[in-house]
């Protein structure tokens, strides 16, 4: 089951990256709609938080572009943000149908990773959510000066504890040969 779950994603995200039409990419669209109908909203809530800034940057930059060069930029915005919105839900869809660790358990090396990962990521979530509960109980009002210096300061410690993080997994990378190239 798990050998025909893995295939079945590649051989979807891999058609889906196929699609050179922005008609089939709704086509795969619908049904993929229709199977996550209970969880629809919650899904294109977590698919549009994740994408928009992103895809708005690009679709600016890319309309921008195109009016300098004097070529009809709607076909392609279209297509590219469409083929993102895609494959970014079926991907939240079918992780949340499926244990992402289990999913990666056939290889040792993407078990590690993803373990290093999801450590990361509970840790950084746990701690934005402690800076903000902290800021929350210290804070009677809202300050907007306060706001810019809170937030100024917290993206500077989740700099700092990258940087400081990155080094670190790095080096434990090494010493499990992730970066031996002499294989």
């Amino acid at each position: 089951m798990k050998t025909l779950r893995r295939v079945f994603f590649l051989f979807a995200l891999l058609g889906i990256l196929l699609l050179k039409e922005s008609f089939f990419l709704v086509l795969f669209l619908v049904p993929i709609w229709l199977f996550s109908y209970k969880d629809f909203l919650k899904l294109n809530k977590r698919v549009l938080k994740s994408i928009l800034w992103f895809n708005l940057t690009v679709s600016l930059g890319y309309i921008i572009m195109s009016f300098i060069q004097d070529i009809s930029p709607w076909h392609y915005v279209v297509y590219i943000n469409l083929k993102v919105y895609l494959v970014t839900y079926f991907v939240f869809l079918f992780f949340s149908r499926v244990d992402m660790v289990e999913f990666f358990s056939f290889s040792k090396e993407l078990s590690y990773l993803l373990s290093i990962s999801l450590s990361q990521i509970i840790s950084y979530k746990k701690t934005f959510e402690d800076f903000r509960l902290a800021y929350k109980a210290r804070v009677v009002r809202k300050l907007r000066e306060r706001e810019r210096g809170f937030i100024a300061q917290t993206f500077e410690f989740f700099l700092t504890k990258a940087l400081r993080d990155s080094k670190e997994r790095t080096l434990a990378m090494k010493a499990r040969g992730f970066f031996d190239y002499t294989k």
